[in-house]
This record gives structure tokens, C-alpha cells and sequence, in this order.
């Protein structure tokens, strides 16, 4: 299967200008289940643009626990933190949570990059925005909304960015990611079964019903869903020659997407 960066529709979306000069310097990485991306108070030396993966944004708590607070897949970009002007740290962790590729690059390049092509920095900061109400979104859909609707949120927001209703998700990786009980998520899970709307075999739940999940949800997601459309009305343009490029594997492989 040919990868291109314009898999991702951020890059994809990139007047051409911009994208050239990015292009040279996107080497395709692999991103196995489980790989932490990046760590709290590290500094970042990569971002990544993923193309068939999906990335978890959790804050780590002192007592275990480490609920999400964003989804990132092809949508997006991981290590947004590089173009916000701090010092390249952050005290969330980035976890892989559906293998996948991505196309990474060196965190000095995307800033330069980003100092110099105006459309890519305004992109960026857009970008940046829609992330903070995913953010707030999830913190308050956390506190308010029942587990069934945040399971429901949960597995709708990764089928955006995964083009599958076939999600790789135990019971306990969803507990995790919610903050909640395990007990809570398989609970809302056999409420969800039971009414047709999902299936669940070893560790992978398969959507069966869309639009009943979208009856179902809190208000959170489609929250989320308008202001990313509003922010980032992406339209991935038609691949050509030039960005048919993949790279060997990155020299860093662990902190690859950083």
C-alpha cells in the first residue's frame, strides 16, 4: 500500500508552497499499539502527522489512572505543542491506541517552517484551537454525561479518524481512557450490544449502527464535530508525483512523532 503525507488531511490542505517545503523533510514512521510518543516535561524533538493510526493525548494522574482528554488520527497533528511558543513540553502523554503509520518530522524544521509560511502557521493555530475544545469538551462530558454516552462519544471520535467501524478497544483500555470504572464501561457496553447498536469479541468492538450511536450520544461530540468543521474546513487534495515519497524509518524511532 502506497503512503503519502497527504494521507494526513492537515498536510493535505496545505497551499502548495507550504506543503513543498515540508515535504523533503516527512519521514514515514511506524506507530505500534502502545508507543509513548511523547512523555510529560520532555522536551519534544519531533511532531507527527498520522495517516492510518490513532494517538491518545491523557493526562497522567499521581494515583494510576490516566484518562483521554483528546483523540488525534489523520485529522491532526501530535506534538502541536512545538508551534505554541512555550518550551516544547507538555504535561500530557501521547500514546499510540490503533497501529498505524504516520509521517514525522524534526521539531526545528516544522518551527522555522511554520516562522516563514504564514497559511501553515494559520493552519496550525487553528488546528491548535480545535484541540483545546476537544479538550474542555471531554473534561466536561466527563463530569456531566452518563458512561454509556461517553462510550458512545469515545467510539464515534475514533471511527472519524480510523475510516472503520472496527475499533480495537478492550473493556479496560476504554476504562482507562474515560477515567472510569471498568465495571461502568462493560456495563454500557452490554446496554449498547443489547440495543444493536455495537458487537464485542476479544478486544475489538465492531459498530453496527452509526446513526443509532449518534441518537445516542451527549451533545459533546457534535460540539466537537461543528467547531473542527468551522476551524478546519479541510478538503484533502488529489495526491500528485511530487508528494509520492516514503522515507525509511526515523534514526529516533521512539520519540519519532514527538
Amino acid at each position: 500500500m502506497l503512503r503519502t503525507p497527504k494521507q494526513n488531511h492537515l498536510l493535505a490542505a496545505l497551499p502548495t508552497q507550504a506543503y513543498e517545503r515540508l515535504a523533503p523533510h516527512l519521514e514515514l514512521v511506524a506507530l505500534p499499539r502502545g508507543l509513548a510518543v511523547y512523555e510529560p516535561g520532555i522536551a519534544l524533538d519531533y511532531a507527527c502527522f498520522p495517516t492510518s493510526s490513532i494517538v491518545s493525548v491523557m493526562c497522567p494522574m499521581e494515583d494510576g489512572p490516566s484518562p483521554e482528554v483528546a483523540i488525534i488520527g489523520n485529522d491532526g497533528v501530535v506534538g502541536i505543542a512545538l508551534l505554541m511558543g512555550g518550551a516544547a513540553t507538555t504535561n500530557t502523554r501521547a500514546v499510540v491506541q490503533s497501529a498505524g503509520h504516520g509521517f514525522g518530522i524534526r521539531a526545528k524544521v516544522l518551527q522555522s517552517a511554520a516562522e516563514d509560511e504564514a497559511p501553515l502557521r494559520h493552519l496550525m493555530l487553528r488546528y491548535a484551537q480545535s484541540l483545546i475544545t476537544q479538550m474542555s469538551q471531554a473534561a466536561a462530558c466527563n463530569r456531566f454525561h452518563s458512561i454509556d454516552q461517553q462510550v458512545c462519544r469515545l467510539l464515534l471520535m475514533c471511527m472519524d479518524r480510523w475510516a472503520s467501524n472496527r475499533l480495537s478497544l478492550t473493556h479496560e483500555r476504554m476504562s482507562n481512557l474515560l477515567g472510569v470504572r471498568r465495571e461502568g464501561v462493560t456495563g454500557a457496553s452490554r446496554n449498547l450490544a443489547a440495543a444493536g447498536l455495537i458487537s464485542y469479541r476479544r478486544g475489538c468492538v465492531t459498530v453496527l449502527d452509526r446513526f443509532g450511536l449518534e441518537a445516542r450520544v451527549c451533545e459533546c461530540y457534535a460540539v466537537v464535530k461543528t467547531e473542527v468543521a468551522r476551524l478546519l474546513p479541510i478538503k484533502p487534495r488529489v495526491d500528485n508525483a511530487s508528494s509520492r515519497r516514503t522515507a525509511g524509518d526515523m534514526v529516533k524511532p521512539s520519540v519519532a512523532a514527538n
